[in-house]
């Protein structure tokens, strides 16, 4: 009789991104209880916000700490640091080797709207999964030059495959650690392939390492005909039911992915539910569900330089003009 295999989440986190964290457990414990869930330290500095996840939300550690280790000290041998400063922005890929058979990676700006184990489900059909609409919307940029189809690295329909790397999922097994460090390498050897303007850091390598590694794959927003978006720099989602939808659809997450999620940005009131749902006194002293922080003095004072600075360049742009003539 085989066993069955276990399916669950990887986040990858630490105090800096803390405040994060907790609303997106919140988020998934919220519409699917029981689903497991495993915390890789992005760095040393994890062991307040673990107590905290773990408490709350029965988040697991990642059980091998010491692999964690080797592998972001592989990855640093790997890469020159003009080309990847940060390592440890890599150990997402240590998911590949964690204890879980078939997993959802999930960045931690991320709130999801139902059940997790719906998206898990489309590992029944893939080796790899993702959802989102990177192929239609920004295209090769933030991922791979567009040199990479004319030289002929890639195919022209390459960009049909290319994913956002904030959510994904994939299988124990379907890259082994050899594998990984080859195509690792190959990267860091090849930096011009590359597009990484936008301020992007694993997501054109992880393409990279997918798309060589893994033929079966699957986009959710490509087979399924009325999924929605999930951008949070999109502006006509509607909040009902502490969730969000696109007309009549249910969304079924809600990425930020560089929009701004602090106070004043978009859809701040239903992160701030899902943060406050399981700790309502961790909000500070007068503060009220879905208003707005006020910035502080420095903050004021270098909007307002920042005003200033922006007309002192029109007059003197308009001066010029009139020199000229």
């Amino acid at each position: 009789m085989t066993s069955q295999r276990t399916r669950g989440v990887y986040i990858v986190a630490n105090r800096k991104v803390g405040e994060n964290a907790i609303a997106l457990l919140a988020s998934l414990r919220h519409h699917d209880p029981g689903v497991p869930v495993y915390m890789i330290p992005f760095n040393d500095d994890y062991q307040t916000l673990y107590q905290t996840l773990n408490q709350l939300y029965q988040v697991q550690l990642y059980p091998d700490l010491g692999f964690l280790d080797s592998f972001t000290q592989k990855i640093s041998e790997i890469f020159p640091r003009d080309f990847l400063a940060l390592p440890n922005k890599m150990r997402k890929l240590a998911a590949w080797f964690g204890p879980l058979d078939e997993f959802l990676y999930i960045d931690t700006d991320i709130l999801f709207f139902e059940p997790v184990s719906h998206t898990l489900a489309y590992l029944d059909r893939a080796d790899f999964i993702c959802c989102d609409y990177h192929f239609k919307g920004r295209k090769l940029r933030d991922v791979f030059a567009s040199s990479v189809v004319e030289r002929g690295i890639f195919p022209a329909d390459v960009v049909n495959s290319v994913f956002n790397s904030g959510l994904w999922g994939s299988k124990k097994g379907t890259i082994t650690l050899e594998q990984m460090y080859a195509r690792l390498g190959e990267c860091a050897q090849n930096r011009d392939y590359f597009d990484f303007s936008g301020g992007t850091t694993d997501q054109p390598i992880m393409n990279y390492l997918v798309l060589n590694s893994i033929e079966n794959r699957l986009n959710i927003a490509q087979v399924e005909p009325n999924e929605p978006g999930s951008w949070g720099g999109m502006k006509h989602f509607v909040t009902r039911d502490q969730a969000l939808y696109d007309g009549d659809t249910r969304l079924r997450y809600l990425h930020w992915a560089g929009t701004p999620m602090g106070p004043g940005g978009p859809y701040r009131a239903l992160w701030e539910y899902y943060r406050y749902l399981d700790q309502p006194d961790a909000r500070l002293p007068g503060e009220k569900p879905g208003a707005t922080s006020q910035r502080s003095p420095l903050q004021q004072l270098k909007q307002t330089l920042g005003r200033f600075s922006q007309r002192l360049k029109q007059i003197l742009g308009r001066f010029s003009q009139r020199l000229k003539r």
